[in-house]
């Protein structure tokens, strides 16, 4: 981060980063609110400790959810409270919405908040004002920003169009993000050009869902050798038969523990790939 940043935003950054000074492994559990229950037989405290005493550097949830997490867990995870929704439900279920604020999220202890921005979509003039106003509290409460940005709508013809993602990236950092969660455009090279010219940390999503464990990390390795600053992996991670151990996976992938020349981990795993 540059040397101007307030202090308080430094270390709040530093808190996700927690693994590694440069890439993160997130795991977005705000799902539910658009779909209904996804996280299968798991309740969600104990999904939040797998993922906790795993390497997650951060979970996504939505405030209430809160009340059903234990405190401990974040001392080894870090909180990114999501003020977006819409359901599947609804008309348009790409017009976003604000449900939370900023200084809520504060005095729910968060380490950052996330905002939902669908670039194509109907309703885009909307989500990005709400993301510029959220952007604006951000700065007054030195919170961090993680903006998720899709290709997203009627016109968008291409949710992958490396033109569309390298956009919303820009989008991203243009209104104030600290980081920003975007589309993988499927290509490692055209990938790896997005993420060389952006200004602010680039999170891939974490893919469609896989039952092939090997394809899945398969796909995170894509991911990382592109520069990424890390991936947000919701569905491959918390609706794997294990959990714990498929973040485990991931997570030494993200953080650089894997020698992909040798094939091998570090130190004893109890990664799925083994």
């Amino acid at each position: 981060m540059p040397d101007n940043t307030p202090f308080a935003r430094r270390l709040r950054l530093q808190r996700i980063f927690r693994h590694d000074e440069q890439r993160l492994l997130v795991v977005p559990l705000d799902h539910s609110v658009t779909n209904g229950p996804v996280t299968g037989g798991n309740r969600l405290n104990l999904l939040v400790g797998q993922l906790a005493t795993n390497q997650v550097d951060a979970v996504v949830v939505h405030k209430g959810a809160l009340r059903h997490l234990d405190s401990d867990w974040f001392t080894r995870t870090s909180l990114i409270v999501h003020l977006s929704a819409s359901t599947m439900h609804a008309d348009d279920p790409d017009a976003k919405y604000l449900v939370a604020g900023v200084e809520e999220a504060v005095r729910l202890g968060a380490d950052a908040v996330s905002v939902h921005v669908n670039l194509g979509s109907r309703e885009e003039r909307r989500q990005i004002a709400d993301l510029a106003l959220v952007s604006e509290s951000c700065d007054r409460w030195n919170l961090p920003l993680l903006a998720m940005v899709y290709p997203r709508g009627p016109k968008v013809a291409d949710p992958q169009d490396p033109e569309l993602i390298s956009h919303a990236v820009s989008l991203a950092a243009d209104l104030g993000a600290d980081l920003v969660k975007t589309e993988y455009s499927g290509s490692v090279e055209s990938m790896r050009e997005i993420v060389a010219s952006a200004s602010i940390p680039v999170i891939p999503v974490g893919g469609p869902k896989h039952e092939d464990v090997e394809e899945v990390l398969r796909y995170v390795d894509d991911v990382m050798s592109c520069g990424a600053a890390g991936i947000a992996m919701g569905r491959n991670i918390f609706q794997a038969p294990d959990p714990g151990s498929m973040a485990e996976a991931v997570a030494r992938r993200v953080h650089n523990r894997f020698d992909l020349a040798q094939g091998s981990m570090e130190g004893p795993s109890r990664a799925l790939a083994d």
